[in-house]
This record gives structure tokens, sequence and C-alpha cells, in this order.
């Protein structure tokens, strides 16, 4: 086989293996869709409801841990599951805080993922660094934009050091993401500090209530794990092909 018909080979197993992933992630777009139908604003709290907002999250990690053989578990799957719990937390607004340490929990095992050796990793390149700089600015920024606004919550003396903590870890995931060189990987993870900015300048009325709020959180939320989730697939499928090359 001369190295023309082993491009062609190649191109043809990424394509198989593209739509193999497209087909796997379909119960996750179907479950998406049915939350976006189902939901109402005065939809009330309730087991089914938590359950319809946290299928997609779960059927990701499902997703992922069927390609990578369960490589992901205490990492993007184990993320996942987390978010999942936060997001049946987030349902019931008395479970604000126990979400936001769901969720903390998840990005935790995002940015323990992001530097596991399933990863290639660049964190040298000048461009890394302003880009670091860039978002521990926005991150911190926000943060201290967001104070004035935390002080008056009426348990404020929990709520101010707990988003600070939310806040740095998120950050910290994001800035690994940057060093992992995928593009879904990073995009997924600044479209995660996109959907909680929202949803905190919401929860903690710093903006009046925006029509489509709660559509712009969950968009950019569900594609946030989503780029992940693919992300970390590509990680491990990237490193099998350079293990067969090397082998070769």
């Amino acid at each position: 086989m001369d190295i023309l018909d082993t491009d062609a080979y190649d191109r043809r197993q990424r394509r198989n293996m593209s739509c193999a992933l497209l087909f796997s992630l379909s119960p996750f777009f179907l479950s998406a869709a049915l939350y976006f139908y189902l939901w109402t604003p005065d939809l009330p709290a309730s087991i089914m409801s938590a359950g319809v907002k946290s299928a997609p999250t779960l059927l990701l990690a499902v997703a992922v841990l069927s390609w990578n053989r369960g490589q992901s578990v205490l990492g993007v799957v184990g993320g996942l599951v987390f978010s999942a719990i936060g997001d049946c937390c987030l349902v019931w607004p008395e479970l604000f805080l126990h979400g936001m340490g769901a969720f903390a929990v998840a990005h935790l095992l995002y940015s323990i993922t992001f530097i596991s050796s399933r990863y290639s990793v660049d964190s040298s390149s000048s461009l890394n660094r302003f880009l670091y700089i860039i978002l521990v600015m926005v991150g911190g920024g926000f943060y201290v934009y967001l104070y004035p606004f935390l002080q008056k919550a009426p348990d404020s003396d929990v709520i101010i050091p707990a988003v600070g903590v939310y806040v740095a870890l998120i950050t910290l995931m994001g800035a690994l993401a940057i060093r992992t060189r995928h593009a879904a990987t990073l995009l997924g993870s600044l479209f995660f500090m996109v959907s909680d900015m929202s949803l905190a300048l919401q929860v903690f009325e710093v903006t009046p209530p925006m029509k489509h709020g709660h559509i712009i959180v969950m968009v950019t939320y569900y594609l946030a794990q989503l780029l992940i989730a693919v992300g970390d697939v590509k990680a491990v499928e990237n490193k099998d092909d350079f293990a067969k090359w090397k082998r070769s």
C-alpha cells in the first residue's frame, strides 16, 4: 500500500469515525431538543423537570464512556455526571449552593483531565501566556463587578467566598483548556464561562429580567458540555492514532 492509498484509507477512517461519533451523540441532541420544547418560564420545580434538564448531560457522559472505554471516568465523564447533579440542584433555587458545589467539582475534574497525558500540552508559547492573562483578567474582573451584588444576597457570608472559589476554578479550567491545543475543548470551556456569567447576572439581579435569559444560559451550557465531550473523544482518538504510527 503506497502513501496515497494510506492517506485515502486514513481519510475514510476519520470520516467513518466522525459519522459514528455523530450517531452516538444523537440521544444528546434529541434530549436537549426535548428540554427546550418542554421548558416554559412558569415550569414548576419537580423531579420530572430535573430529569429532563439533566438528561442531555448524562447522555453525553454515556457517549464519552462508550468511546473512551473508561479512560475518562475520573475526568470528563465524572465532570459530566457532577454537572448533571448540578443541573438537578439548580431546578430548586434553595439548592443553588449545592448546585454550584457540584459544578465546582466538575470543573476540577475537567482541569485534571486537561493536564493528563491524553492531551497534547503547549504552555510555552507567548500567545498562550497572553490568553492566560486575558482569561484571568476576565474572571477576576467579573468577580469584582459582581461583588457588590453578592453583598446584597441573604446569605452573603457564604455566597461571597463560594462564588470566589467557583470563579477561580472555572478560570483555571479555561486556562488549562488553552494548553490542550484542542479547539473543541477550548471553545467548550469559554462557552461554559459565558453560560455561568449569564446565569450569575440573572441570579444575583445584576441585570433586569431578560426575556430569553434562560435560553441563553442553557444553549451556551449544552454547547459547552458538547464541545468538551467531543474534545475528550478526539484527544483519545488522536493519541491512539499517534501510538499506531509509532508502532508501524
